[in-house]
């Protein structure tokens, strides 16, 4: 691993390191659209993996061949892993087909990429995205049960894979950023600061811990290995943590950090902006790219509201920068929320 002062005096390189300026102007490069053909091997593993009637938690790429598209999907996880760290699929019919065949072709196309984690206490691995009324005001609430504002975070897996089934009625835009592009700008507006990225922090679990643990987790916001960046950042987490009295105090100039971070990501020269479509399906890997959102306004009619599945995925083969981010420990028991079933999918009981 890089030693951390060494880190802190060197840039960045390589394709992970972009800017959303340059890339707005050639979006081909960055976006696959099915085919027609693809879309018919879709359909085929769909309906061999009914043939099989297994839930989704047993169903593995065996179980939805996919003999050309496959292949693309190789392609994909080596730009997800060493390139420039996301991908946007566009095409998947989620409007014509049902609410398990969306599923399964979602957790298949996932089986391809890595391996299904844990998005909460719960143990739900097939996530929905969508407001549920809660406010990020209460500790135990998760950004993707509301609809505010959410600045650029990492997640808690390698993978963040997000198929979009309704747009909103406004707002919602997703804004993708690179981790060492926005850690390059840092080390050159404010050296001082960069060390700061290789110190360890403290982020709130937002109440999905077991009793004996504790309700927050350390971790540097930068890790360096043979010059490739990891990051791990959420302002929203590492300010909430200071709610517990025995962690030390944020200073003045980790602010200063945070807002440099929040300043860099969020200029338009450094960000890219995506208007997620019904059947869109973005693709990233979460130790090089941060991800944020607008606000969005839903629709009335609770059908047409804006829906999101999402899955968190670890990359088995990855020589991770910073440890494997397995999504959430699930727990037994956890104190019911009446949004917990709005929440997520247990796979283990939903059948294609």
């Amino acid at each position: 691993m890089t030693d951390a002062g060494e880190a802190v005096q060197t840039p960045c390189v390589g394709p992970a390191v972009w800017r959303g300026g340059d890339l707005a102007n050639n979006r081909e490069e960055w976006i696959l659209r099915l085919s027609s053909y693809q879309l018919a091997e879709i359909d085929s593993a769909v309906k061999e993996a009914r043939r099989r009637d297994l839930t989704l938690l047993k169903l593995t790429a065996a179980d939805f061949p996919l003999p050309t598209l496959a292949h693309e999907l190789e392609r994909i996880a080596e730009v997800l892993e060493y390139g420039r760290g996301f991908v946007l699929v566009k095409g998947i019919p989620v409007e014509q087909l049902g609410e398990s065949a969306v599923s399964a072709v979602f957790w298949g196309l996932g089986q391809y990429l890595g391996c299904p984690v844990p998005q909460n206490a719960d143990g739900h691995m097939l996530g929905h995205v969508r407001d549920t009324g809660h406010s990020l005001a209460d500790p135990a609430t998760r950004g993707y049960q509301t609809r505010a504002a959410l600045p650029f975070h990492t997640d808690g897996a390698d993978l963040l894979a997000l198929l979009s089934l309704r747009a909103p009625r406004a707002g919602g835009r997703i804004s993708l950023v690179s981790s060492a592009a926005v850690h390059n700008e840092v080390l050159d507006r404010r050296p001082d600061l960069a060390e700061r990225l290789y110190r360890t922090y403290f982020f709130d679990r937002r109440e999905e811990h077991a009793p004996e643990e504790a309700p927050y987790t350390t971790a540097p916001l930068a890790v360096r290995r043979d010059g490739a960046l990891s990051m791990r950042y959420n302002r929203c987490y590492l300010e909430s943590a200071q709610r517990f009295p025995r962690i030390p105090r944020l200073e003045p100039v980790d602010v200063e950090l945070f807002d440099l971070i929040d300043d860099v990501a969020g200029s338009p020269d450094f960000r890219l902006d995506i208007d997620l479509r019904a059947g869109d399906l973005l693709l990233l890997n979460t130790h090089t790219i941060m991800h944020a959102r607008t606000e969005f306004e839903d629709h009335d009619q609770p059908e047409l509201k804006r829906h999101l599945l999402r899955l968190w995925l670890a990359l088995p083969h990855r020589l991770r920068t910073d440890g494997a981010r397995e999504g959430v420990t699930p727990r037994d028991v956890i104190r019911p929320r009446n949004a917990a079933s709005q929440a997520g999918t247990n796979p283990r009981r939903q059948l294609i």
